[in-house]
């Protein structure tokens, strides 16, 4: 049989060989039944057995999680765990039973539908993601309802197996890592996905998104896995072989040497020196950090402090909070972004903020939302300051698009540090507080907004996104999202050249300061600041440390004056090669 390559995503690069191993799992069926009313007593009863059945099941494969695995893999498991004994999903499923008099498993399907609903219509392509957690606990307690059991995955003998899936849910995989597998293929999932955050953190080779793979491969079949490119291989020829052990053992290599730059200052060929920072949601994605770099965060998006919680947090909740991020950090800097809420990442609001805006990219979020409900803000801005005085921490605003919005800012400010002066409460008096340049109007007002302000920031994702007018999660108008839009770079360039004219430091922390592609041409335009995902920090630093700026800033100065994408495309492409020859 000829070797067969199929195409899908690849969310963690290795390459990994091994036969296939097809995971064919028994879903439950869910349908609606009615109930007499003496029976709804015993159905609530029936659904707390198989929730604590489920708890047992995640406790039992949380305890042979080995010891010595990263707090941040845990943490997956944790979560599963703490949504099942939240009370709110609790009891939405159990007041479905009584209002619908219906057996649980439809009550517990319809608060999954309700809960994936939300999620989502959220913009935020991780947050989207957050819908898989719900599909995988609610999928966990379905199974112990209806008396399906495949939690026996350590009796097999997987060693060197690639898994073949639907999907997996955090547990599966942090199981099969345990059994030594060799990588895995599922049919659906994003790079965003708990699965392929996990695949990543735990180094297991892994291509998602494939469609139809387990009626493409068979079991036993050998597979190539290649997480870099997104390719499978199934009955690889020797020849295909040979290219790919190479290719692994080359991309070890590289593994080993960019392993080599940690801890190492990013500073360019020639000497001048460049910020380089990861971004976080959670204090707890500091470990992964560390797992790559000992740095500092250029961008902690605070968003899921209150996503995760339904709710405004307090003052305390907040302090203790970023406390725990500024402890993890032991003196590197903190850029905490306020809250980032609106119609697209929602939480349980008991402000009234009117009925769900047409557009909600374009409605009641960010500052905008916490200047019209300054009582719900001022939380979040007493515990960053309070936190100030514990190491080098900074305010970083969203989506202002005026001076009279930073104006209004400086006045809560200003009414936050008179309460703590009267609590005789330490703060940094001189907190640098900066500005997201993520809208058009931003980016052509900098020259105020740097006279203004103490740093810029360039979000990338949401000035792309309004600059251009497309969703960028839209499958019909993605493909016009374009970092290198002449209109784009023009406006970035403004932001940058503010920057130095007023002598502030502008960082970038978009998806576009993580792509190694764009590296060099942002290095070449005078960008001095990046703050990236994680697993890109050591490829951004190679790449910054084999760099010689003012060479660049000659060779980048032609490509801004050009005025169509494709030539702009073709010049980048012509500046990577000849600095990597």
């Amino acid at each position: 049989m000829s070797s067969i390559y199929l195409s899908g995503l690849g969310v963690s690069r290795g390459i990994a060989t091994g036969p296939a191993h097809i995971l064919a799992r028994e879903q439950p069926a869910v349908s609606q039944q009615s109930l007499d009313k003496n029976e709804i007593a015993g159905e609530i009863k029936r659904f707390h057995k198989a929730l604590k059945q489920a708890s047992r099941q995640l406790h039992d494969i949380r305890k042979r999680i080995a010891k010595d695995t990263p707090e941040d893999i845990v943490v997956f498991i944790d979560t599963h765990l703490l949504m099942m004994e939240d009370p709110a999903f609790n009891e939405g499923v159990v007041q479905h039973i009584k209002s619908a008099a219906c057996n649980a498993e439809w009550a517990l399907h319809q608060q999954s539908e309700r809960l994936i609903q939300v999620f989502e219509e959220m913009d935020d392509p991780y947050l989207k993601t957050r819908k898989d957690d719900v599909l995988h606990v609610v999928n966990r307690i379905l199974k112990c309802l209806t008396g399906i059991d495949d939690t026996r995955l350590d009796e097999l003998e997987l060693k060197g197996h690639i898994i073949v899936a639907d999907d997996l849910s955090p547990a599966d995989t942090i199981m099969y890592q345990h059994q030594k597998i060799a990588g895995f293929i599922t049919e659906f999932g994003g790079p965003l996905s708990h699965t392929a955050i996990l695949a990543r953190s735990l180094g297991i080779p892994a291509v998602v998104g494939l469609h139809h793979a387990r009626q493409l491969i068979r079991e036993g079949e050998i597979l190539i896995v290649d997480g870099s490119q997104g390719t499978v291989v199934n009955s690889p020829d020797e020849a295909s072989l040979r290219h790919y052990r190479k290719l692994r053992r080359k991309q070890e290599a590289r593994r080993r040497q960019l392993g080599e730059l940690s801890g190492k200052p990013a500073v360019s060929h020639d000497g001048v020196e460049i910020s380089l920072h990861s971004n976080i949601d959670r204090p707890e994605d500091i470990r992964i950090v560390r797992k790559y770099d000992h740095t500092g965060i250029g961008l902690y998006r605070t968003e899921m402090l209150y996503i995760e919680r339904n709710e405004w947090p307090d003052e305390a909740t907040h302090f203790k909070t970023y406390k725990r991020a500024v402890s993890a950090l032991k003196g590197k800097p903190l850029t905490i972004r306020t809250m980032d809420l609106g119609a697209d990442k929602e939480i349980r609001d008991t402000l009234d903020h009117g009925p769900m805006a047409h557009n909600p990219a374009m409605g009641l979020r960010a500052i905008r939302r916490c200047l019209k409900q300054p009582q719900a803000f001022m939380p979040q801005l007493l515990a960053i300051l309070r936190v100030s005085a514990l190491g080098p921490v900074r305010l970083l605003i969203p989506m202002l698009t005026s001076v009279e919005e930073i104006q209004q800012l400086r006045g809560l400010l200003y009414e936050a540090r008179a309460q703590l002066r009267k609590r005789r409460l330490a703060f940094d008096e001189n907190l640098p507080v900066g500005a997201m340049i993520e809208v058009p109007s931003a980016a052509l007002g900098c020259e105020a907004f740097a006279r203004e302000l103490d740093f810029l920031s360039i979000g990338t994702n949401d000035l792309i996104q309004y600059t251009l007018a497309i969703d960028r999660v839209d499958e019909e108008v993605n493909y016009l999202y374009n970092p290198a839009h002449p209109a784009v770079l023009k406006l970035i360039d403004m932001v940058i050249q503010a920057g130095a004219r007023a002598g502030i430091p502008v960082s970038m922390c978009g998806e576009m300061a993580s792509d190694a592609r764009y590296t060099r041409l942002l290095l070449g335009m005078g960008l001095k600041a990046f703050s990236v995902q994680a697993n890109a920090l050591l490829e951004i630093k190679h790449i910054i440390l084999n760099s010689h700026i003012e060479k660049l800033r000659k060779q980048v100065a032609p490509i801004l004056a050009l005025s169509h994408s494709h030539d702009i495309d073709h010049a980048i492409d012509a500046l990577n090669a000849s600095q990597e020859a």
